[in-house]
């Protein structure tokens, strides 16, 4: 039996929005603690947290949960997307200012509304098509390709994105049948799955012999926390919980393409956390590319607005 689910927009764009706050302080937690611990550490210590907050906090309010899917191999793809798309993040987010690494993962909106209409049967509209355009030049100006700026990691968010944008297109084709507690559990369980064994191979840190911050941060030996970096991990395992359900069900209640631009959050937050955490400005280039890529999502949301009222809004064919 297909779950009965509310589409209403405005709830899944306060889904959307909440999550995009959480998920900006998991950033900062991540760079902060990036130069001491493995990125496999933190995955599977603040995944074992979430799953904690997921059964204590989440499952109480949500009622009775059936973990029961008849749909594991979806369930497996998605988790799949997660761990590539935070493995090469937060690789990036080692090596690179927070706002630049988030400027240009937030290719994903474009890529997500791409994916829509290729695997949902959504469509994109001309003046939609152009702000898509206007926030690609915007990303291409914070990548800077064939200047002494453009750096090797700076490649990693894009891949980011791409598994970030298939991840939600597979949550809308399985969110009928499938609640965002299911969701979020499937995905901490294959997230702890490999980051236990990427524990196995690399937590003795005999493959830790690079020097570059990401390469540094991927193969690092596992070191036991200090008691204020621990409650950090606690407060990671929280908010990676809180937010992946919040966004599940973001995308559950409405049109991918249409909830993709209510992340655009995270621009001014990623600049703002940069400078205040970690003392990076970023310079004219980025500022302009950043800025771009936020007129181009509130271009999105604008033309989102208008077509609603309009009742011109094209929604995806349901078989």
């Amino acid at each position: 039996m297909a779950i009965a689910t509310d589409r209403a927009p405005l709830f899944g764009a306060l889904w959307a929005l909440f999550a995009t706050v959480g998920f900006s302080g998991v950033d900062v937690i991540v760079k902060f603690l990036s130069g001491d611990y493995a990125h496999y550490q933190l995955t599977f210590l603040r995944t074992l947290v979430a799953v904690v907050v997921l059964f204590v906090l989440v499952v109480p309010f949500t009622g009775k949960i059936n973990f029961r899917t008849t749909r594991f191999g979806a369930h497996l793809l998605r988790g799949i997307c997660v761990v590539f798309a935070n493995l090469c993040f937060f690789l990036a987010l080692a090596a690179m200012p927070l706002a630049d690494a988030v400027a240009i993962f937030f290719v994903s909106p474009f890529l997500i509304a791409l994916f829509s209409i290729v695997f949902l049967g959504e469509t994109v509209g001309p003046r939609r098509w152009a702000a898509i355009g206007l926030g690609l030049l915007g990303v291409l100006i914070v990548l800077r390709p064939g200047t002494d700026a453009f750096q090797i990691a700076a490649l990693l968010p894009i891949g980011a994105a791409a598994g970030y944008g298939m991840l939600h297109i597979i949550t809308r084709k399985i969110g009928d049948t499938e609640n965002a507690v299911t969701l979020t559990f499937y995905t901490q369980l294959i997230m702890l799955s490999v980051a236990g064994l990427a524990g196995l191979a690399f937590g003795n840190g005999r493959f830790d012999v690079f020097d570059h911050p990401s390469l540094a941060f991927l193969f690092r030996a596992w070191v036991w926390p200090t008691p204020f970096d621990a409650m950090l991990i606690v407060a990671l395992g929280v908010s990676i919980a809180v937010s992946g359900f919040a966004i599940s069900e973001a995308y559950r209640r409405s049109e991918a393409a249409f909830i993709a631009p209510f992340e655009y959050a995270a621009l001014p937050l990623s600049v703002l956390w940069g400078v205040v955490v970690f003392d990076e400005w970023p310079d004219a280039w980025a500022l302009t590319g950043i800025a771009l890529i936020l007129v181009s999502g509130m271009v999105l949301i604008w033309r989102e607005a208008v077509a609603r009222r309009s009742g011109e809004v094209d929604r995806p064919e349901r078989v």
